[in-house]
Protein backbone atom coordinates (compact mmCIF):
# COMPACT_ATOMS: atom_id res chain seq x y z
CA UNK A 1 0.00 0.00 0.00
CA UNK A 2 0.92 3.50 -0.85
CA UNK A 3 2.43 5.77 2.11
CA UNK A 4 0.43 8.20 4.30
CA UNK A 5 -0.37 11.50 2.85
CA UNK A 6 -3.46 12.78 4.29
CA UNK A 7 -3.80 13.91 7.63
CA UNK A 8 -5.44 16.15 10.10
CA UNK A 9 -7.62 18.93 8.78
CA UNK A 10 -7.34 17.76 5.24
CA UNK A 11 -8.58 14.78 6.46
CA UNK A 12 -12.03 16.27 8.24
CA UNK A 13 -12.73 18.31 5.30
CA UNK A 14 -12.22 15.76 2.54
CA UNK A 15 -14.77 13.28 4.92
CA UNK A 16 -17.25 16.54 5.04
CA UNK A 17 -17.18 17.44 1.06
CA UNK A 18 -17.87 13.50 0.76
CA UNK A 19 -21.01 13.84 2.51
CA UNK A 20 -22.22 17.06 1.16
CA UNK A 21 -21.30 15.53 -2.18
CA UNK A 22 -23.47 12.57 -0.62
CA UNK A 23 -26.64 14.84 -0.22
CA UNK A 24 -26.20 16.82 -3.64
CA UNK A 25 -26.06 13.39 -5.36
CA UNK A 26 -28.99 11.71 -3.88
CA UNK A 27 -31.02 15.06 -3.99
CA UNK A 28 -30.03 15.83 -7.96
CA UNK A 29 -31.17 12.37 -8.69
CA UNK A 30 -34.28 12.09 -7.12
CA UNK A 31 -34.94 15.21 -9.36
CA UNK A 32 -34.10 13.06 -12.39
CA UNK A 33 -30.78 14.88 -13.14
CA UNK A 34 -28.27 12.00 -13.82
CA UNK A 35 -25.49 13.91 -14.72
CA UNK A 36 -24.88 16.11 -12.20
CA UNK A 37 -26.00 13.49 -9.46
CA UNK A 38 -23.25 10.59 -11.34
CA UNK A 39 -20.70 13.44 -11.16
CA UNK A 40 -22.14 14.05 -7.45
CA UNK A 41 -21.81 10.60 -6.18
CA UNK A 42 -18.39 10.03 -8.21
CA UNK A 43 -17.04 12.75 -6.36
CA UNK A 44 -18.62 11.78 -2.70
CA UNK A 45 -16.75 8.38 -3.74
CA UNK A 46 -13.53 9.95 -4.20
CA UNK A 47 -13.10 11.86 -1.55
CA UNK A 48 -14.44 9.55 0.90
CA UNK A 49 -11.79 6.93 -0.44
CA UNK A 50 -9.11 9.96 0.77
CA UNK A 51 -10.78 10.25 3.79
CA UNK A 52 -10.39 6.81 4.75
CA UNK A 53 -7.27 5.62 3.45
CA UNK A 54 -5.66 8.57 4.04
CA UNK A 55 -4.07 8.77 0.34
CA UNK A 56 -4.68 11.43 -2.26
CA UNK A 57 -2.72 10.34 -6.07
CA UNK A 58 -3.02 13.94 -6.28
CA UNK A 59 -1.00 14.92 -3.77
CA UNK A 60 1.37 11.94 -4.56
CA UNK A 61 2.18 13.68 -7.63
CA UNK A 62 2.49 17.37 -6.48
CA UNK A 63 4.77 16.11 -3.70
CA UNK A 64 1.69 17.15 -0.86
CA UNK A 65 1.97 15.36 2.62
CA UNK A 66 -0.62 17.10 5.42
CA UNK A 67 0.38 14.31 7.36
CA UNK A 68 2.44 16.34 9.86
CA UNK A 69 -0.10 19.49 10.40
Amino acid sequence: MAEKNVGGRDRLVRSLLAVVLTIVAISTLKKGKRKTGLLALVGALGFGFNATTCFCGTNEALGIDTTDE
